[in-house]
């Protein structure tokens, strides 16, 4: 099987002093088609480098890996084709779990694309990533800006609150069921919530419905590939809730020169399509946003019209277009700092829209104090309930 090796340093605590002590970290890759023109695709939380099969299909009409160790096969044509590479991240899948948290952040994991680039003799390619697998990418996208031919984001957030789905009573719902789900059919069953809309669920497919059909191969997936691990989940988690892009970060993939590319499902109920529209408006002038009408798995629900966006982004990027000629949002003012004038209404605004997050975070958090308080309530009053005893046992 295809893995990349990659050797971080992770601290250790040892008899009371910090010590430092190698630890290996596999990557589980697989790449598909042939070509000039390289793909990076990264994959979101929980989610495992089979999550990009529409996208890997869209892209190189391929749908068999390439078998690296067998001999080279006639390559005409394969100039203006398109290699494409997904993985599993740290946590997830066939690739290392690491067991400590601090081991899980989107530059630990942005480093472990780079390493599979380098992996691969890929100076450049085109990076393309989805909800956590978005962040992972932007940040890469910072540190390595010159290893970026262009950037796609796919219903993407900014990390930390902005993490937080809209709170409502489906939502809330969701989360308690996500809780307490421990097998694949409960697992299942929310998943398809989260990742599609209800319409495109109930629509019929043969004698069947799309729900039942996708209901049976997510069971499957999740029984062969197994639940994501306590370790894994933790620090996957970890990983979006620490994510954020400075503004200096910002500025290095604005001012970069390569395209963006934000595409995002208007019934996320995962990623709000919000926080989308304001990354858009920060990457200007170098962004294009794309709204469709899905949920947070918008790249299978609407799998032809997210190939052709990012086909355009690829051609595009070949002919050199534009970035003012590329984006659809409208123009700035200034395309450096917001004027002064603007500077007492702006931080206004700034001052209330976190507040509001934070309010958001608050409810949120006494939300899930209030349900593990129920869960062990439920749980005291099953031990203590009292035993029946016939009278004929007295």
């Amino acid at each position: 099987m295809p893995y990349c090796v990659v050797t971080a340093a992770a601290a250790a605590v040892a008899g009371g002093a910090h010590a430092q002590e190698e630890e290996e970290v596999r990557i589980f890759y697989q790449p598909y088609g042939h070509g000039a023109t390289k793909v990076l695709l990264i994959i979101g939380f929980a989610g495992t480098y089979e999550s990009w099969g529409p996208q890997v299909k869209g892209l190189t009409g391929a749908m068999e890996p390439v078998d690296e160790e067998a001999p080279a096969g006639d390559d005409s044509g394969a100039a203006e084709g398109v290699e494409v590479c997904c993985y599993d991240n740290r946590g997830m899948g066939r690739s290392s779990v690491p067991e400590q948290k601090s081991q899980y952040t989107t530059a630990i994991m942005a480093k472990d694309a780079l390493a599979l680039m380098d992996h691969l003799g890929w100076r450049k390619a085109h990076v393309f990533g989805h909800s956590m697998g978005s962040m992972i990418a932007s940040k890469l996208a910072a540190m390595a800006p010159d290893r970026v031919a262009s950037l796609a984001l796919l219903n993407t957030t900014g990390g930390g609150y902005q993490c937080i789905p809209k709170v409502d009573w489906h939502t809330i719902s969701l989360a308690c069921r996500f809780l307490r789900a421990r097998t694949p059919e409960q697992r299942a069953i929310l998943d398809l919530e989260v990742h599609y809309t209800r319409e495109y669920l109930e629509e019929a497919v043969g004698s069947s419905t799309r729900r039942q059909m996708l209901y049976q191969e997510y069971v499957k997936g999740l029984s062969s590939g197994g639940m994501q691990s306590r370790h894994g989940f933790e620090g996957q988690l970890n990983a979006c809730w620490t994510h954020k892009l400075s503004t200096k970060e910002l500025d290095r993939i604005r001012l970069a020169g390569f395209l963006v590319l934000i595409i995002h499902g208007r019934d996320d109920v995962i990623a709000q399509l919000y926080y989308a529209r304001r990354l858009a408006e920060k990457l200007q002038p170098a962004a294009k946003l794309v709204e469709l009408h899905g949920g947070h798995l918008v790249s299978h629900e609407r799998s032809a019209e997210v190939n052709m966006s990012l086909m355009e982004m690829i051609k595009a990027s070949k002919s050199n277009t534009d970035l003012e000629e590329w984006s659809n949002l409208p123009k700035k003012a200034d395309a450096g700092s917001l004027s002064k004038r603007d500077g007492d209404g702006v931080n206004y605004l700034i001052v209330t829209y976190n507040l509001l997050g934070k309010l958001h975070l608050i409810l949120l958090f006494l939300f899930g104090v209030f349900y593990v308080i129920l869960e062990h309530a439920r749980r005291a009053l099953r031990v203590l309930k009292p035993v029946r005893v016939s009278a004929s046992t007295l």
